[in-house]
């Protein structure tokens, strides 16, 4: 994600990273070619501009549907945070509620440290890729490995976070309905993941993408006819702002559709998950790694 001030304006008029100006270069310098093809055409071979008629009705139907497209792309951006949220909420309230029923135990700090990866598992997941974070060497490589090769990571993870708390009550630290409590959390955490899940591989359908694109490519297309014979060859830079706007707030709808990868204007996942381990991390004593708590993981 592009950190920015949205109190300034003109530094980052120049800005291309996050602008979506590299994706859709090609597309508006396309538009602007054929548009000074047909300014030309027009003024040296035959005659061929139309009334604007029917571009101004279409051209209101098609912002309409930009709008849309934008809208629930940002909803989904929005939802994805809010599910993010979640995760960030759950893992400090398992390890806020935890410490008082384990204490200072090796079984503490299994559950902070796997609690800590488990964000890492869920980004990683929703990219396609299986890994647990930078910190994944402070837990039994034994476990990791089988983590790793499970058929869903993050909740391989959560499994071992539900057997941690499950350890604590067969020791007698706490009756079977505090572990219910606790482990409530964990099933928050698949709970939110799920709901990115839902996001990730819920595309927008594509009867609805692809009558856009095809409405907006036809407007595009026919709109030089439509302007040349009021504006000549300022038809050309009129073309050139028309299709950069317009393909421009469709290419965010896309970009933002799907929030948890790598583009300029994603989540910043990388983030969250490392606030999240150091927020953790700091419940446990700044002594290194203990060689039973790596045993009890």
């Amino acid at each position: 994600m592009v950190e920015y001030d949205p109190h300034r304006w003109w530094s980052y008029f120049h800005y291309l990273r996050g602008s979506m100006v590299k994706e859709i270069v090609g597309r508006v310098l396309l538009f602007v070619v054929w548009s000074a093809g047909v300014v030309a055409f027009s003024n040296h071979v035959a005659h061929v501009g139309v009334p604007p008629t029917v571009h101004t009705l279409a051209g209101m139907s098609l912002s309409l549907l930009l709008v849309f497209r934008t809208n629930a792309s940002y909803d989904r951006f929005w939802e994805g945070r809010k599910l993010w949220g979640g995760i960030v909420n759950e893992t400090r309230n398992l390890v806020r509620a935890s410490e008082v029923f384990l204490g200072r135990t090796p079984l503490f700090a299994s559950l902070v440290r796997w609690t800590a990866v488990f964000p890492f598992a869920a980004s990683a997941s929703l990219r396609g890729q299986r890994q647990l974070g930078p910190r994944a060497g402070d837990l039994p490589p034994e476990a990791v490995q089988e983590v790793l090769k499970a058929q869903h990571v993050p909740l391989g993870v959560a499994r071992r976070m539900s057997a941690v708390l499950d350890e604590g009550r067969r020791q007698g630290l706490y009756p079977e309905y505090v572990q219910m409590q606790l482990d409530q959390n964990v099933q928050l955490l698949i709970d939110y993941l799920g709901g990115c899940e839902r996001i990730h591989r819920t595309p927008m359908p594509f009867a609805y993408m692809v009558h856009l694109r095809r409405a907006l490519i036809l407007y595009c297309f026919t709109l030089p006819f439509a302007l040349v014979d009021t504006f000549g060859w300022v038809t050309v830079p009129s073309i050139f702002v028309v299709t950069y706007v317009f393909f421009g707030i469709e290419e965010i709808g896309v970009e933002i559709e799907d929030p948890f990868g790598t583009d300029d204007n994603d989540l910043p996942l990388d983030t969250i998950c490392e606030n999240i381990q150091r927020n953790l991390l700091a419940f446990l004593p700044a002594t290194g790694t203990n060689p039973e708590d790596r045993s009890a993981a």
